[in-house]
């Protein structure tokens, strides 16, 4: 097939002018602006743009004719063709009549229409992380108040998408009793668990209210009713909140991922590289298969800049939808400035999620097993990522990939160490965090000071990453690229993504203009910008 070049050094020339964030849309002053409502349904097969009216929402906006007109209008020219109407939030239960008007517009204007849960001051308040907005499920008043809520939403809906509250954190005396008892009690039923830790308790517990309090009485009320877990970005401390993504991606109909980064720089909200939304849409993209729907992203700690990564790195991500939360903190803050740059970037996003799609990805595997922890090694695979470095996120050994990174996370798989030493005895390249490495070394023979190994410098901080230099970043790269034949040469904060036909994308998460090299070919890209080269 013909190479598109043209295309791709066009664009990132005139990202360059446009200071990347505008670039796909700095037509002649007058060319009319696209009509993104048409692009969206015609794209809607590939990738789709939603957003979510929380039950405050849908009280606050959509109970008026003005505000219906509004929120319509709004959606349209934003792009966005499916909206998500929610029922219940932070103790409030939206009104019947209001959802099902807002439902019956918003279908009569052409839009898909689901449902949304937000389990947030169902009952007892956690004693733990999260607050009083979250609740103890250990107990029964709680219990019997959750599956009223869900009752509630599959009589309006088909499709019911929970929102990332659906955890577990509380440690107060009734949980505290059920842990030391290794027994989960959900009604009249009680659930054996496997041991005595938080971890396991709050894996049973929520795997078990899943099904007997979630999708059971949903699918009583309405056989139809599809459920969604939303998983939050936090994919290092799943289980010790109650997130068993193994069981409960296999219980529940469809995932979606948290693809929210941010600003970095953010006092509040920073802290998460931009990469982290495309590993992590990968990595629960490879548990879920056909399951995993698409990505969530927000405004919050942002700047136009920021929004717009979040969009790209979700479409690299390979995500079928994005999530655009919510309408209502969309109307203020950073929010209105953040999608003015996303309709300016929506063309381009549907274009490149049409291509990503329909391409495998290929590159480094990063191995993190379900439930496994980062010990001083948190969300290494993020940092990796900013360093030029193109991960396939797995979460079963890669015994067949051609090169592969490991971190500490590997050590959950009771096998890693056998599995490493016959991956190394192939010659093929490894790179293995300093810390799984010190583990290694005082538990097995594997040779670490094989040629094909290389051991990557955390010293306890991941972050410590960003630092690296180009030299340093160009040498670690290059054996580890070699059996993909692919060569590249960049300064650190850019990311690289390549597919099985040769395709690739670039994008400079820097806040200053870079000039890199793959394959030996100069590559220039604007600050916060990308480019890229479909086959």
């Amino acid at each position: 097939m013909r190479t598109n070049r043209r295309r791709v050094f066009h664009f990132l020339s005139v990202s360059f002018l446009c200071q990347a964030l505008l670039a796909p849309v700095c037509a002649q002053p007058d060319s009319p602006p696209p009509d993104l409502w048409k692009l969206a349904n015609d794209r809607a097969q590939t990738h789709r743009f939603s957003t979510l009216f929380c039950a405050q929402d849908v009280r606050d906006y959509l109970s008026d004719e003005p505000g219906l007109r509004n929120a319509l209008e709004w959606c349209k020219r934003t792009g966005v063709s499916k909206v998500y109407l929610e029922a219940f939030r932070d103790g409030y239960r939206a009104e019947r009549k209001a959802l099902e008007n807002a439902k019956r517009r918003f279908l009569s204007e052409g839009f898909v229409v689901s449902g949304c849960v937000t389990t947030t001051r169902v009952g007892k308040p956690s004693t733990g992380w999260g607050g009083e907005a979250c609740s103890c499920y250990t107990d029964p008043a709680t219990q019997t108040n959750l599956q009223a809520v869900f009752e509630y939403a599959a009589g309006l809906f088909d499709e019911i998408m929970i929102d990332d509250f659906w955890f577990e954190a509380c440690a107060c005396p009734e949980c505290d009793r059920a842990r030391r008892a290794r027994t989960v009690t959900i009604g009249d039923r009680s659930f054996p668990v496997s041991g005595d830790s938080w971890e396991n308790y709050r894996c049973e517990l929520m795997t078990q209210m899943s099904r007997e309090r979630v999708l059971a009485p949903a699918k009583r009320v309405n056989p139809n009713a599809r459920l969604i877990i939303k998983y939050p970005q936090w994919y290092d401390s799943f289980q010790d909140r109650g997130y068993e993504v193994a069981r409960e991606t296999a219980d529940f109909d469809r995932i979606w991922v948290g693809t929210e980064t941010r600003d970095y720089n953010d006092r509040r909200w920073g802290g998460t590289v931009q990469y982290e939304g495309c590993f992590i849409m990968r990595w629960l993209g490879g548990i879920g298969g056909p399951k995993c729907g698409g990505g969530w992203f927000d405004s919050f700690g942002t700047t136009e800049r920021t929004y717009v990564e979040q969009a790209r790195q979700t479409v690299l991500g390979g995500a079928g939808e994005s999530m655009l939360f919510s309408y209502g903190s969309l109307q203020h803050g950073p929010g209105p400035k953040d999608i003015l740059a996303l309709r300016a970037n929506v063309p381009e996003l549907l274009a490149v999620a049409k291509q990503v799609r329909r391409r495998g990805i290929i590159g480094l595997a990063a191995y993190k097993p379900p439930n496994s922890h980062p010990e001083d090694e948190p969300r290494v695979f993020d940092f990796v990522g900013m360093m030029g470095l193109p991960l396939v996120p797995c979460h079963e050994f890669p015994s067949d990939a051609p090169a592969a990174f490991f971190s500490v996370h590997a050590l959950k798989d009771t096998r890693f160490a056998a599995r490493l030493d016959a991956f190394i005895k192939t010659g093929k390249p490894v790179l293995l965090t300093d810390g799984l490495a010190r583990s290694l070394k005082n538990q097995s023979d594997i040779k670490l000071d094989a040629p094909n190994v290389r051991i990557l410098p955390l010293n306890h901080d991941p972050k410590s990453l960003r630092q690296l230099g180009q030299r340093e970043l160009d040498e670690l790269r290059a054996p580890l690229l070699r059996p993909l034949n692919v060569t590249f040469r960049a300064p650190n904060r850019v990311g690289l993504y390549l597919f099985e036909d040769g395709s690739w994308a670039i994008e400079n998460f820097a806040d200053d203009n870079v000039s890199a090299e793959l394959n030996g070919k100069p590559v220039a890209v604007a600050a916060r910008a990308w480019g890229y080269e479909w086959k």
